[in-house]
């Protein structure tokens, strides 16, 4: 089975753009692309001797040579790291020891980090500046645009810079490091067959087609940046716009700008748009829905965003697995608040318990996956890749539950979930509470240590601006809400609530 998209669509629609940039006229056709990713690997292969297999570390925001090089490496068989920037050096060197990369592309606001490593490869190619990846890349691209017949249409294969796609179906395109919230960070493989199989999910439970447009923001080290709709447009031959970091009121502009059809966020950034000046006076008449994951997302900012026109579907998924793995319908968005909506297409899913019984509807039990978008495992970890995936199953470490309807509820990560004088506590439960009332914008709870109770709840609380909220009407509001033994002993009020890269809380920085 083929996975040379880029290929396919320069044949079909070679003047169709690809990707932009969101801060320059620069633009990669699909036709520019397809040369890109064959220019690039043949020097990758003849310059730094990549080949099949070979890892390749990025250290860069989202550029358009980024989504070259990737393609090159797809087209190799070789394997692309990206590194996360935001890492410290000694973080940076565990991914690097890890990936063990021939080749170490980064920028040049990265030439103080590297001097910091221990363990940077000893090729490096620098993604900016002179002789560099976009000197390069930009170089080639002019001489290309500048023949007056490419041939690209006709018969590619007979161009001279034609390099064959070598990546088979099953191989490794690339290694996505967890955050380490549980030690140190694993590589995550990423095959070519995950990456069509999640885009067929994607795209079919989403409607994608050729003439969407999406924007980009999410970090390339990060499965939502390539693997949300980045890929799956490729697959479409649809637009993407790359934007180096998120701003809320720059992808409001642009959302109108570029008449985007597909937006994307999670809770925290549709908030942050939702906040923002620009947000009244933006007309977004092109969008069709807004997809959300990561966490369930507030009623009233559901309904804020549905009197703007704009439809939530709430889904679901992860690094390993997907990410495209639960959707909610848009007209289900108020009537199944917090729901995840049902498995996708070819995605079969199980809630069990800890014998890997399944459980019965309304019970919370461990989330388990199976089918072709699973990952293979984690890179040189067979002790974690035994114990995630067994008997075929993807063992996820979510908490979740299904109604009588059938529709799915996330109740947390089983490493989140504390017990309090026996019972059993799920923090989303009491944070899908806290999140209905109109004072607070965030929350997030977690389990601390108790001397009477073992572990006790703890809520941390952003106000909204202009709301004044006092722990006592928190602790009150929760006790008109759950069980005694559910209600948080502590509360903590902060300006804003940390965040992961993702736009994710971070509650391991609230413990």
């Amino acid at each position: 089975m083929t996975m040379d998209w880029l290929e396919r669509w320069a044949q079909f629609s070679p003047e169709a753009i690809a990707f932009q940039d969101a801060d320059s006229a620069a633009v990669y056709s699909y036709a520019d692309l397809f040369y890109l990713s064959c220019v690039l690997a043949s020097h990758l292969r003849s310059q730094y001797g990549i080949e099949r297999g070979d890892r390749l570390a990025v250290l860069s925001l989202n550029e358009l040579e980024y989504v070259a090089l990737f393609f090159a490496c797809q087209r190799l068989g070789a394997i692309l790291v990206p590194v996360n920037y935001r890492l410290a050096p000694r973080e940076m060197d565990h991914v690097l020891i890890d990936s063990e990369p021939k080749l170490f592309v980064l920028q040049e606001s990265y030439l103080a980090t590297l001097k910091q490593l221990r363990h940077a490869p000893e090729k490096t190619w620098f993604m900016d500046g002179a002789k560099s990846v976009a000197d390069f890349t930009r170089t080639k691209l002019a001489d290309f645009r500048n023949q007056p017949a490419s041939g690209v249409a006709a018969n590619p294969k007979a161009a001279r810079w034609f390099v064959p796609f070598a990546g088979e179906f099953d191989d490794a395109c690339m290694i996505l490091y967890t955050s380490g919230t549980t030690g140190l960070a694993k590589g995550a493989l990423i095959t070519n067959k995950m990456l069509h199989w999640n885009s067929l999910n994607t795209g079919l439970r989403l409607n994608l087609q050729q003439a969407d447009v999406a924007l980009a923001f999410l970090p390339f080290f990060h499965t939502s940046g390539w693997n949300v709709l980045v890929t799956p447009f490729v697959h479409r031959g649809a637009r993407t716009v790359l934007m180096r970091k998120f701003d809320a009121d720059r992808v409001l502009e642009l959302t109108e700008r570029e008449g985007v059809t597909v937006m994307f966020g999670v809770p925290t950034i549709m908030e942050m748009m939702a906040r923002s000046p620009r947000f009244e006076s933006t007309t977004l008449t092109k969008a069709r829905y807004a997809i959300v994951g990561g966490e369930p997302m507030p009623i009233e900012l559901i309904k804020t965003w549905q009197r703007k026109g704009i439809p939530i579907r709430q889904g679901f998924g992860l690094t390993e697995f997907g990410p495209s793995v639960f959707s909610l319908n848009e007209e289900d968005a108020v009537r199944k608040i917090g729901s995840i909506g049902f498995p996708n297409f070819y995605v079969e899913a199980r809630i069990v318990d800890n014998e890997s019984r399944d459980v019965a509807a309304g019970e919370i039990g461990e989330l388990i996956l199976r089918g072709e978008v699973c990952t293979p495992g984690y890179w040189r970890n067979e002790e974690a890749s035994a114990k995630a995936i067994r008997d075929g199953w993807f063992y996820t470490g979510d908490l979740v539950r299904r109604d009588e309807d059938g529709y799915y509820y996330v109740a947390g990560r089983k490493k989140e979930m504390y017990i309090s004088g026996g019972e059993n506590i799920y923090p989303v439960e009491i944070e899908r509470l806290l999140s209905t009332h109109p004072s607070i914008r965030e929350v997030a709870v977690v389990g601390v240590p108790d001397s009477k109770w073992g572990e006790v709840g703890k809520a941390v609380i952003s106000v909204k601006e202009g709301s004044v909220l006092t722990e006592d009407d928190v602790l009150n509001f929760c006790r008109e809400g759950l069980a005694k033994y559910k209600v948080p002993k502590h509360v903590q009020f902060m300006a804003d609530l940390p965040k992961g890269d993702s736009g994710k809380i971070l509650k391991r920085a609230l413990s």
